[in-house]
């Protein structure tokens, strides 16, 4: 681990600490990272404790895009306590990896064991339907970036807790699975991107949730991932992409997505 990585992990930890003191807790069990459309879902998570804008607390930005709610949440899901993380930091907002990773990094700093990671995303299976929630089975990192410096060597082969997917499936045998990949952004991918994608075994594209992996993966946390395909990747229907669209079915699916996360919890 280097010095800087270092540097990082004590800002979560002081970060940790921060939310121990205004919230009178010790730990939390799991965390949720709710990407963009997928506020009203949080909702539907369990009983709100207590909410802090994020830029309150220590390391911790204010959302820079419209949609993307900027608030930490403590929810009690039946005796057990979640922080849940109403949006996040993205690489191409140009602050570099660290704020990227903060709100893992903070989520394992006070204990939690389970990370969920959402994401809005677009879908190359031309059998694949807007609002549909697809969990992902592993990643493609395309940001020629990590969050890890040094001599870490942290193995990937099952980033993603197959559990945790057979529970999800358990709750929802028609839920399917897909290999996401992680563009830098913010520019939409090109039709020839998603051909190249397709071509290395992508099924889903997105601008977040790989680099957290990562880092959640470094802190021994098990993940479970789930993307809303939003749109049909570039190139598939010879429209336009854009970020409403993006916003407007999350909206549209909140419901569904939120008794997913729920249920597959209890």
């Amino acid at each position: 681990m280097s010095e800087q990585q270092s540097s990082d992990l004590t800002k979560a930890a002081q970060a940790a600490d921060w939310l121990r003191a205004k919230w009178g807790i010790t730990e939390v069990d799991r965390s949720y990272v709710m990407g963009s459309g997928w506020g009203k879902a949080a909702d539907l998570l369990g009983k709100t404790l207590h909410e802090v804008d994020k830029d309150e607390v220590p390391g911790f930005l204010a959302p820079a895009v419209a949609g993307h709610h900027g608030k930490l949440r403590l929810v009690d899901q039946n005796g057990s306590l979640a922080l849940v993380q109403l949006g996040r930091t993205h690489l191409y907002e140009g602050h570099g990896v660290a704020p990227v990773v903060h709100g893992v990094r903070t989520a394992g700093a006070l204990g939690a064991k389970t990370l969920i990671l959402t994401n809005a995303a677009g879908g190359l299976k031309s059998t694949w339907q807007v609002g549909q929630p697809v969990l992902i089975r592993d990643h493609i990192n395309l940001t020629a970036t990590s969050p890890l410096t040094g001599p870490e060597f942290i193995d990937l082969t099952q980033t993603y807790s197959p559990t945790l997917r057979e529970a999800c499936k358990r709750y929802d045998s028609s839920l399917d699975e897909g290999v996401y990949t992680q563009f830098r952004g913010p520019q939409y991918e090109t039709p020839a991107e998603i051909e190249m994608v397709r071509r290395l075994g992508g099924d889903l594209v997105g601008m977040s949730t790989v680099l957290e992996a990562i880092a959640a993966k470094a802190l021994n946390i098990e993940i479970l991932g789930i993307s809303l395909v939003t749109n049909l990747a570039a190139g598939m229907t010879g429209e336009p992409l854009s970020h409403k669209e993006v916003l407007a079915a999350g909206e549209a699916a909140a419901d569904r997505m939120g008794r997913l996360l729920a249920n597959v919890v209890s």
